[in-house]
């Protein structure tokens, strides 16, 4: 047996166990039965299948997406069906998956969180993750904002629901460590760092923005050092798992976020132009700890040096 052989990529996330720390984000995977074709599905840590909300949504007015020299930016608007959609047509695919689900909801209101979070955890669903922090929907980073908004509905999400909840924050704030502290204070499972960074793209032509939208989220590699700055900020100050987001498409940007503090990444915008980035990712992982001398993920998670 070698040495990478002999490495537990067991992820332990509060009340939440992976099987490995590579999760694909959501908004970036479909409903993940676009994948299955593409990406062993059965070999990620996790799933974060589209995140839905209690009533349809069609989302944004085009355009939605642009490229930019560093990354995407978004004004998607969470367009989806709505929840009673993702249960009767998208839950029982998910759930026939031999993989951790995690489901991503977003509300207008706290009372729409914790509608969602628990219907949704009656489904037996691995997690819930709370989408405090979406910039391009009216309302939508309010709950990530606010300290105190945000410990109201991850409390209520909490006790309404039985599995697992993290809480998925921005990183358009002043304090995000205060933000991270008001969610594990309210029993948040893990927090998730970070959702999109607040952006625009202009025709100056035309003298307009691109995006039907006026402003979206930015993601991809343009967005790594922040998210890395973010993730050790609030591996310092709060004792919470934390998930890492932004930017990720090599083993090096996973260890990166790793020895940084978190315990698991998502994988977002590199789904994109590299499908199957994910499972190569887990393939690469138990050489990249060797190299630390480690002999399970928690071995060098946080263990950054300033």
């Amino acid at each position: 047996m070698t040495a990478t052989q002999t490495i537990d990529l067991t992820t332990a996330l509060g009340r939440l166990t992976l099987p490995n720390p590579i999760m694909v984000a959501s908004g970036t995977f479909g409903y993940a039965r676009e994948m299955e074709h593409v990406v062993d599905v059965s070999r990620l840590g996790g799933v974060l299948p589209k995140t839905i909300t209690a009533e349809p949504r069609i989302g944004n007015t085009p355009w939605r997406t642009v490229e930019t020299s560093a990354g995407l930016l978004n004004a998607i608007g969470l367009d989806n069906d709505g929840v009673d959609a993702f249960i009767e047509h998208h839950l029982p695919y998910l759930q026939s998956l031999s993989v951790p689900i995690v489901v991503s909801v977003a509300g207008r209101t706290q009372d729409d969180f914790v509608s969602l979070a628990r219907r949704i955890g009656e489904f037996g669903v691995a997690a819930v993750e709370l989408n405090l922090s979406c910039p391009n929907v009216s309302g939508g980073v309010d709950f990530g904002t606010n300290a105190t908004s945000c410990h109201d509905v991850v409390a209520a999400a909490r006790e309404a629901c039985s599995v697992p909840i993290l809480a998925k924050l921005t990183p358009n704030v002043t304090r995000i460590a205060d933000i991270a502290k008001a969610a594990a204070e309210a029993g948040a499972d893990a927090v998730c760092l970070i959702n999109t960074v607040l952006a625009m793209a202009v025709d100056w032509r035309r003298r307009r923005p691109i995006l039907g939208n006026g402003m979206g989220g930015m993601s991809g590699p343009a967005i790594k050092p922040i998210a890395l700055r973010c993730v050790h900020q609030v591996a310092s100050a709060v004792d919470v798992p934390i998930i890492g987001i932004g930017g990720i498409a090599t083993i090096d940007d996973v260890m990166q976020f790793l020895v940084a503090g978190a315990s698991a990444v998502q994988i977002g915008t590199a789904n994109y132009y590299d499908p199957t980035v994910s499972t190569r990712l887990v393939d690469q992982l138990p050489s990249a700890l060797a190299e630390l001398e480690a002999t399970c993920v928690a071995d060098v998670v946080g263990t950054l040096k300033v």
